[in-house]
């Protein structure tokens, strides 16, 4: 089932580059904030963090941090950062663990960063616990310990980190420090993918393609990779076009196949390229343009979702 579902150790791989992708996005432009910093205007969170508001600190250094910061920004962010991570405040003390994981107004230093990560971490923080995890994973600013990683990740997906559930399962599907476990890898895969994680979605599908933990199941699987796809991540949308061209869990459908094997090579993912070749010899010119109309559908900003159009298919916009 393409290149993906055929090797497991390859997969996995592409999973975890996934994951870390998503965990970069996920702390760069969805950062925790109070309540306050959406109400406060500057000048008040201003007066606040002047007064030595360790949350008022905080939320003034991430507005310094917004919207492409120059220099003179994160210098001012790092101050406030500083300040508030002296009174032990986890958010501030996660982020600037974060700036200098990536080097962001500061040198890049992974010691650093493990340093400002534990600090928050050991307040229950759950993205620093899975950031944590991963330093010590990749023995970056740490010595490699996969001990170390498994805790972290534990305790990161415990806490409901959708991205430390994902990496925790990843670590029992490839027996990373601990006994493989395809079961527990299911189960953590699941509570991702339920918390709506395109890549654990992904691959909870691919467990159900291959009976790893679950039941053998491709219904299963395109239901998961469904959801997957139509957050528009390109594996799932390479794997789901697979199920319709061999009609696996959903009707035997060459436009439907056509249309997601295209929106994935679009996407970025063009090991699905050669298979779209094979079934467009297949398929007649009406059905061809049948699913370039689809394809063109799902790129108009005003259209919400797409038709029917072939059977059981449908894509909704990426977000």
């Amino acid at each position: 089932m393409t290149s993906q579902l055929r090797s497991s150790h390859s997969f996995v791989a592409r999973l975890l580059l996934l994951a870390a992708l998503y965990l970069t996005i996920q702390s760069e432009y969805a950062w925790p904030q109070s309540e306050r910093s959406t109400t406060a205007s500057s000048s008040k969170l201003q007066s606040q963090a002047e007064q030595g508001d360790a949350v008022a600190q905080y939320d003034l250094a991430l507005t310094y941090l917004r919207n492409n910061p120059g220099n003179e920004d994160y210098q001012l962010a790092l101050r406030w950062l500083r300040a508030s991570t002296a009174q032990g405040n986890a958010g501030a003390e996660f982020m600037l663990g974060y700036l200098y994981e990536h080097g962001q107004g500061v040198p890049r230093d992974y010691a650093k960063a493990a340093e400002s990560y534990r600090a928050a971490a050991l307040q229950g923080h759950s993205t620093a616990e899975n950031n944590l995890a991963s330093l010590y994973q990749h023995g970056q600013g740490v010595t490699k310990d996969m001990g170390e990683a498994l805790q972290w990740y534990r305790a990161s997906a415990q806490h409901g980190n959708q991205v430390g559930q994902c990496n925790l399962a990843a670590m029992y599907y490839l027996g990373s420090g601990i006994p493989q476990d395809y079961k527990e890898a299911a189960r953590w895969f699941r509570a991702a993918a339920d918390s709506g994680s395109a890549e654990a979605q992904n691959s909870l599908a691919v467990l159900h393609y291959k009976g790893l933990g679950v039941q053998l199941d491709f219904g299963e699987a395109a239901r998961w990779l469904r959801l997957a796809a139509q957050q528009g991540l390109p594996s799932a949308e390479t794997n789901l076009a697979y199920l319709y061209e061999q009609g696996l869990g959903l009707p035997l459908d060459y436009v439907a196949a056509y249309a997601w094997y295209s929106r994935a090579v679009a996407t970025g993912d063009a090991s699905g390229a050669d298979r779209r070749k094979q079934i467009s010899r297949l398929m007649t010119r009406k059905q061809i343009d049948e699913a370039a109309s689809l394809l063109t559908a799902f790129s108009s900003p005003s259209q919400k979702q797409l038709p029917a159009g072939a059977a059981g298919f449908s894509l909704l916009p990426c977000h």
